[in-house]
């Protein structure tokens, strides 16, 4: 029977290691064997016994209420009803059990920086009790309830608990790049659904760039109608997004980028621009000279007409002015410029881009609005209320807390570098080695995950996006003390999966993109091959391909996920085995042989696809790969080290699998690499227990 129509046996043993269970207690009062949930709570205590769930479960307020904590009790009850197929919200019978929550104020008009999320979550006998200050902390009590749901032999329940919580930090969030790809409202909706399950708090809406403007403006519409290619958000659909997001409890800060990164500004107004243009939306990325012009009045009146229009229209109290990468050469080139600097007393450009931010900052505050910008815009003349979102080293973050600015940390949690989730957990927006004073730490306001778009499209930006802005948003809500990326993985599995739930595309985008890859019904032999994978990052994908906004991106390595669950679990499943553990090592050979049986099916595959052959490189090592973990497995059971040229072998063909070709990498090379090196070593051996079982030895 052809592989792509039988379930595989590596992909059943895969995914009863990978994706870890709600706990299944066999006793109705047992306690929770494993916590579930991100962001980790900051406090939680366990109580033996469960609160069952049926129909008559119900949810009541208590002391302030308002319409957004209804819609957020409606919220709340719709997901449980579709995680547990019961029907929940009918009327309540009787002394039937209930979800109470009471919060003692409203928070404030516009969602502010800083206001109080704590809430604290009791479940026992008597039903659920969520209290909280205001509506916010009572929605993330409302997403941590949802995630303590288990099955038990009894049904659906909740494990009895006592939940204290509160963020770390209050500015936790994600920055969506919409100017480069053009993100549809849809897509908008669902990462911000995402967002409030794991608690971030402000979406950072990127809307300018040199390749698109993307947002109507009534007072300049030459903006939105030459410099966007037809696909802008009206101001009412923007309205419907804010509302969206109040809602959900996340704050929406635009950023309009300037004085740089502003080609699409000068398309319909080419007298903004330091040259004398014409201008056109560019379709190729990097860093580009155009820039407005910083030296001309007419510059400002019609930054303070346009801003102020959007002031109007983001009730946010920051807006961010983007700052970065202003290479300063049409300043240069300009004479007149030239002229401006010298009369001032300006030496290098960077002096005349502060006098710019500065002018800046002047009208925002006109318009009740707070700066916030990229780290080029650090400078000591910089007034001390503008907000610093570092991107570039920690020493952009020493010296913005030293210089009394509040800041944001986003240098670890670029998505399009395609680092790991346990990578960006480990980051702490607060670095050890900064050494920062008690009073510079508390400058840190929190972080944001950044996905630029230059590589991503609608069809592909939630698979780059999540689950790994989870992995951020536990960083940035739990205690700095939370370490454990073994548990963070472990969760993460079971929240990915809530969120595919609540209609993310991050999973079912890989499917998809492999079924217009192959020509096919998504291929069983196709998607094991798609987990050893894993992107090349941004950076060196422009170096091998230098795609433009009107690349298709549909290749292999857009549809294959930036940490696939495989690389973790492979790495434990060989720790494991060269510890003793024999059921990691069966599972271990069971995956490299549905590897090797699966590799023919691949490569017959690519003979059909053109874009399937580009990967070719990478599936003729994939089976060498599988025969190298097969046979290190084998010397280490005979307990006898490999033969002489054997371990040499192996190197080569990992170092050469280790390179970057057909823009995707192998994520699954240090769990082979250490199998690899034991076996050739013997140094370790496994060997038959009297059981029959694999038992592990010292050589």
């Amino acid at each position: 029977m052809s592989l792509s129509r039988r379930p595989l046996l590596a992909l059943a043993l895969c995914a009863s290691a990978l994706t870890p269970s709600l706990a299944r207690n066999t006793q109705p009062h047992a306690p929770v064997a494993a916590e579930p949930g991100i962001p980790q709570p900051a406090s939680v205590q366990l109580h033996s016994g469960f609160l069952l769930l049926d129909g008559r479960f119900h949810v009541q307020l208590t002391g302030y209420t308002e319409p957004r904590l209804d819609r957020a009790r409606d919220r709340f009850l719709e997901h449980l009803t579709a995680q547990t197929g019961i029907l929940f919200g009918l009327e309540p019978a009787g002394n039937s059990p209930a979800l109470v929550i009471h919060t003692d104020k409203p928070s404030a008009p516009v969602q502010k920086l800083g206001e109080d999320e704590s809430y604290q979550l009791t479940i026992d006998s008597a039903g659920a009790r969520i209290t909280a200050a205001n509506p916010l902390g009572a929605m993330h009590g409302l997403q941590t309830l949802l995630q303590r749901v288990q099955t038990t032999p009894q049904g659906f329940a909740l494990p009895f608990a006592t939940i204290t919580d509160q963020p770390r930090f209050p500015w936790r969030g994600l920055m969506i790049d919409c100017s480069r790809h053009f993100i549809p409202l849809p897509v908008i909706f669902q990462n911000l659904d995402a967002m409030e399950a794991v608690k971030l708090n402000v979406f950072h809406w990127h809307l300018t760039e040199d390749q698109g403007f993307r947002i109507e403006s009534r007072v300049f519409p030459r903006l939105q109608q030459m410099g966007s290619n037809g696909h802008y958000y009206t101001q009412q659909q923007v309205r419907e997004v804010i509302a969206y997001a109040s809602a959900r409890g996340i704050r929406v800060v635009p950023e309009f980028d300037m004085p740089g990164h502003a080609t699409s500004w000068m398309v319909g107004y080419p007298h903004l621009g330091s040259a004398p243009g014409p201008y056109s939306v560019e379709t190729l990325f990097g860093i580009f000279d155009a820039a407005l012009d910083p030296t001309r009045e007419s510059t400002y009146r019609f930054l303070d007409a346009f801003l102020g229009e959007m002031a109007g229209l983001f009730p946010d109290p920051y807006m961010h002015i983007g700052g970065d990468e202003s290479n300063g050469k049409a300043w240069r080139a300009n004479p007149r410029i030239r002229a401006f600097m010298k009369a001032h007393g300006y030496t290098t450009t960077q002096q005349l881009q502060t006098y710019f931010e500065t002018r800046v900052q002047r009208i925002l505050a006109r318009h009740h609005k707070r700066m916030l910008g990229w780290d080029e815009i650090l400078n000591p003349a910089l007034p001390k209320n503008a907000v610093i979102q570092v991107w570039h080293g920690d020493q952009f973050l020493i010296e913005g807390a030293q210089q009394g600015h509040r800041e944001l940390y986003s240098r670890p949690y670029y998505l399009d570098h395609m680092d790991t989730a346990a990578e960006m957990f480990q980051a702490d927006p607060i670095p050890a080695a900064a050494k920062l004073t008690p009073a510079e730490s508390k400058l840190i306001l929190g972080g944001e995950a950044c996905m630029w778009s230059e590589q991503v499209t609608p069809q592909t930006v939630d698979s780059r996006i999540w689950p790994r802005t989870a992995a951020v948003a536990e960083r940035l809500w739990s205690p700095a003390s939370d370490r454990d990326t073994n548990d963070m993985y472990r969760r993460l599995q079971v929240e990915s999966l809530r969120l595919d739930g609540e209609g993310l595309d991050h999973i079912t985008d890989l499917e998809r993109g492999l079924r217009q890859l192959a020509g096919t019904d998504a291929d069983a032999a196709l998607i094991l091959f798609a987990h050893t994978l894993e992107p090349i990052d941004n950076d060196a994908r422009y170096r091998a391909q230098h795609p433009t906004q009107l690349t298709p991106f549909d290749l292999l390595v857009d549809a294959v996920s930036p940490d696939p669950p495989l690389r973790h679990q492979l790495n434990q499943l060989v720790d494991r085995a060269l510890h003793g553990d024999n059921a990691a090592a069966i599972q271990l050979r069971a995956i490299f042989q549905s590897w090797a049986q699966a590799a023919p099916e691949v490569a017959q595959l690519a003979a059909g696809s053109p874009r399937l052959q580009q990967a070719s490189e990478r599936i003729r090592q994939w089976p060498r790969l599988a025969t190298a973990g097969l046979e290190s497995l084998d010397y280490l059971k005979q307990a006898m080290p490999a033969p002489v040229g054997w371990q040499t072998a192996q190197k080569t063909l990992i170092q050469d699998a280790a390179g970057h070709q057909d823009l995707v990498n192998f994520a699954v090379l240090p769990a082979i690499r250490k199998l690899v090196d034991a076996a050739g070593s013997g140094a370790v051996s496994l060997r038959r227990s009297s059981q029959g079982g694999i038992h592990v030895t010292g050589g």
